[in-house]
């Protein structure tokens, strides 16, 4: 009677523990993890910050298009010593320790008419600049949405990886009961029964093996969503193929994808280089215009004080002769660079074109692959259950039962890795076609 109390509070305790266990999870779904973490990623950040210097940049004032103006002011006081000679001596003059003001300000403003087009380019740039960042940025969100779709479905994948070893272990603690009622009727020698308890014993320690691997799975999507890894989560999901998607959609909308439109925007940003690089050339045309204040003080000398002030206006023109050779240096490498953006891009674009053909041919193989291996899977756990009906009426030997079990094992983790390659092939193909939604 204590015993059956005993055993009875043990079992309530561990019902109630592992309720706590489910309730401190929280579950969280893959919209969830996605939206999280594009809010925290320190990655998206950068970027986002990196473009809100381009959009500063992209103005008018800073391409030099704006006037500039500037105030200067300059306050002198001297002590000298003053020496002044005349036709008549009797008015020469010999001082020392003089005091003078020297006092100077002026408001100036500039403003550049023209000067070989180079502040059209330069605000070109800045735009290209501003787009190419944007690109960045949209790259960086794909590219974060895709990892976190990855890691997602890798949990799952290996959650599914477990739920096969856990029917595993209840084939062999199966086996192992019939054991033992055999060797109680005297049927099963001590061989059998070790055995047993090895076999299942090593498929406990894959189990834990396994969660220790999904917890690390866990840990990787955590981190991605910038939470800490000691968060405990849940995930119950399945994982579902598109098995719409063909090639020829999908190398069409290929070209926009961000980082193909951010390695086009940087073959525009060296173009507009070569115009501002060029126009360094031409003649510079600037007006200016202000108003200058000057007075001067002395204490002794032909004259005590002395002032101008007023506007003035004027018009600089200043033409480029000869530097050395260093602009035509300057223009070349401008060029070279451009054609080294152009070649960047083209590398890009191949390289892109070569990783989509081969993903989608290992998501086009898994796809075919996946119905038979369904029949396979269907077919293993169908020959398992016979096998075990079988060993219970003793028409099966052990080792036709681990040869069922391993045939059931081998089935269930072949279908998963499919599933989950495919579902990784369909990922990487929406994502370098810019389709990846959630």
């Amino acid at each position: 009677m204590q015993k059956s109390i005993y055993i009875f509070l043990i079992t309530c305790l561990t019902f109630i523990s592992s309720m706590n266990s489910v309730e401190a999870q929280q579950v969280i779904t893959l919209n969830e993890a996605i939206k999280t973490a594009l809010k925290n990623s320190y990655d998206i950040q950068l970027v986002e910050n990196s473009l809100a210097i381009a959009k500063n940049n992209n103005d008018l004032g800073v391409a030099g298009a704006l006037p500039t103006v500037a105030a200067t002011a300059n306050d002198n006081k001297t002590t000298s010593t003053l020496q002044q000679q005349y036709t008549d001596p009797t008015r020469n003059t010999t001082k020392s320790g003089v005091d003078g003001t020297n006092i100077t300000a002026g408001l100036t403003a500039s403003v550049v008419l023209f000067n070989g087009y180079r502040i059209m380019a330069t605000k070109d740039r800045l735009a290209a600049l501003e787009k190419q960042n944007q690109s960045l940025l949209e790259a960086q969100l794909l590219n974060t949405t895709s990892l976190v779709m990855q890691q997602y479905f890798n949990i799952v994948c290996q959650q599914a990886y477990l739920k096969t070893i856990d029917k595993s272990i209840e084939a062999s603690q199966q086996r192992l009961d019939i054991v033992k009622t055999r060797q109680q009727i005297g049927v099963a020698n001590e061989a059998d029964l070790l055995q047993s308890n090895l076999d299942l014993n090593a498929l406990l320690q894959a189990k834990q093996n396994q969660l220790l691997i999904i917890d690390q799975a866990k840990a990787d999507l955590l981190n991605t969503m910038v939470l800490p890894s000691s968060t405990l989560v849940s995930i119950q999901d399945t994982i579902t193929i598109d098995a719409q998607l063909k090639l020829a959609d999908i190398e069409a909308k290929m070209k926009v994808n961000p980082s193909l439109q951010s390695a086009e925007q940087l073959i525009n940003i060296n173009q507009f280089i070569e115009k501002e690089t060029r126009a360094l050339t031409y003649p510079t045309l600037r007006a200016t215009s202000g108003y200058n204040f000057t007075s001067s003080q002395s204490a002794a000398g032909f004259s005590l004080l002395n002032e101008n002030y007023g506007p003035f206006v004027g018009l600089n023109l200043s033409v480029p002769l000869f530097a050395g050779g260093a602009s035509k240096k300057s223009i070349k490498n401008a060029q070279i660079n451009t054609s080294l953006a152009k070649i960047q891009y083209q590398s890009t674009e191949k390289d892109m074109a070569t990783a989509l053909y081969k993903t989608f041919q290992t998501y086009q193989n898994n796809l075919q692959q996946t119905p038979i291996e369904i029949q396979n899977y269907s077919m293993s756990q169908s020959l398992l259950q016979l096998v075990m009906q079988k060993y219970q009426l003793g028409q099966a030997t052990m080792v036709d039962v681990k040869q069922a079990q391993q045939s059931f094992e081998t089935a269930g983790f072949r279908l998963i890795s499919l599933r989950y390659t495919a579902k990784i092939a369909e990922i990487e193909l929406k994502r370098l076609s810019n389709q990846l939604t959630f």
